[in-house]
């Protein structure tokens, strides 16, 4: 993170706007009250909202991880998490995506949970970096998120 630490919390700006984006995700949540499938469907809607709402190479590249993890997974459900596009499998996180305007880091990152099923032996790769996409990225992405969503 390039964001200065600029608090007796040692939080940055931009980490305070996150966490406060995050208990306004939390308090939504518990004011739903709709259906299953309204609450789904909000969800969905808050996500969009959020890869549309991102400066033009983070929106290109969260749209196209969008794309790829609705197809690779669509059991996965859609929500945002910290303000992130990210993807849930029985209310847990699997896989989201952070984009680098965020924190202004000079990469977006694809992150796995720790709900993801991607174990190898006893270390393997939670996160990537990504600065552009191309077509070999784009299939590893897809292979990465099929098997993390199980």
């Amino acid at each position: 993170m390039n964001a200065a630490k600029d608090t007796k919390s040692g939080f940055s700006a931009d980490e305070r706007a996150a966490m406060r984006q995050r208990a306004a995700e939390l308090k939504a949540e518990q004011r739903k009250g709709k259906s299953p499938a309204e609450r789904q469907a909000i969800d969905r809607q808050d996500l969009v909202d959020a890869i549309a709402g991102l400066p033009d190479d983070d929106r290109a590249i969260a749209e196209r991880i969008d794309e790829i993890v609705t197809s690779a997974a669509p059991h996965l459900l859609s929500k945002t998490w910290y303000g992130f596009p990210a993807y849930t499998r029985d209310g847990k996180v699997v896989v989201f995506f952070k984009p680098a305007s965020k924190f202004k880091s000079r990469y977006a990152t694809l992150g796995f949970e720790e709900a993801a099923e991607l174990d190898e032996g006893s270390m393997w790769s939670t996160s990537y970096a990504i600065t552009s996409l191309s077509k070999a990225d784009e299939k590893l992405i897809a292979e990465l998120v099929a098997r993390a969503a199980g």
